[in-house]
């Protein structure tokens, strides 16, 4: 299993943006939806899904974070066809960010936001290059630009299997943004490629819940160890969310997500939502007991 998976939020749209994406790449698919019930939100459907055999999911939550700018996914794409017909679809209904055309750093690039509010960069390679397909990109924007390298040097820290492989600077007088110092870093994180950049443009947007990463944890030892290394804001702490100190949004969450929620009678899994929904940081302990009727609370404070 992958440790880190992106995850998108929506208001009622989960599935159906799962199921254009998956048109858009080969090797793609809906893995599973799971709908959880009597959350804050109500009905939650949850969904897993694989483009270009990568791990992603989405959840329609209603209507509170909206997806902008701050993290896109860059695809590689191997022709000028490629990028053409994903160009195509994704500006039904969508916002051209960056005009498709040629660019200093791609033969043929453009950068959209689709219909949904999910943001594209569509970038020529080189055939026969080896890159991953899709590439979560981190645009550092408002209070956070320039903390690009900062950020990036401390996530390779805190995750095992992780380097930094570019860090690249604005040329003087390159960015119209005083703050901007990175124009691009590529790392990775437990063998997952990642990449970051200072916005050149000053911003109103900044990261929030609309895109999350997952951190799939083996046991309550990595919840924990990842829950004090990402937490940095107290009350965006709820039913495993943390929000670390550059704003991103992280989920610590068991590996066994699905069993752990989903596993046992309708009973059982009522009190185990329950308890699960009056927590912070996940305990494991405690919401085996509560599937088991031992508690019934389950509350975590950190």
């Amino acid at each position: 299993m992958q440790k880190i998976v992106p995850h998108l939020w929506y208001d009622k749209e989960a599935k159906e943006a799962a199921d254009f994406y998956i048109s858009l790449f080969d090797n793609s698919k809906i893995l599973n939806t799971t709908v959880i019930g009597d959350t804050p939100s109500g009905d939650s459907e949850i969904v897993n899904f694989e483009l270009a055999g990568q791990p992603f999911a989405a959840i329609s939550a209603g209507p509170y974070f909206k997806l902008n700018p701050s993290i896109s996914l860059m695809v590689a794409c191997t022709s000028v066809e490629e990028v053409n017909t994903k160009w195509k679809a994704l500006s039904e209904g969508g916002n051209e960010l960056m005009p498709l055309g040629e660019y200093p750093f791609s033969k043929w690039y453009g950068w959209i936001q689709d219909r949904y509010g999910l943001s594209w960069q569509l970038m020529l390679v080189d055939i026969g290059l080896t890159v991953q397909k899709i590439t979560p990109n981190l645009l550092f924007s408002n209070n956070v630009c320039g903390k690009t390298e900062e950020a990036v040097k401390y996530y390779t820290e805190v995750f095992e299997n992780s380097e930094i492989g570019i860090i690249s600077r604005y040329e003087s007088d390159e960015a119209k943004s005083a703050k901007a110092q990175v124009n691009y870093s590529a790392f990775k994180l437990c063998g997952v490629d990642f990449s970051a950049m200072d916005n050149a443009f000053d911003a109103d947007f900044n990261f929030n819940e609309a895109f999350s990463l997952i951190v799939n944890c083996n046991d309550q030892k990595e919840i924990d160890y990842y829950w004090d290394k990402l937490s940095a804001v107290p009350e965006a702490e709820q039913c495993g969310w943390v929000k670390d100190q550059f704003g991103v949004s992280w989920q610590i969450v068991p590996s066994n997500m699905s069993e752990v929620l989903l596993n046992g009678t309708k009973d059982e899994i009522q009190r185990v939502t329950e308890a699960f929904l009056k927590m912070k940081k996940f305990d494991l302990n405690a919401l085996e007991e509560a599937r088991l009727g031992i508690n019934e609370g389950g509350k975590c404070g950190k």
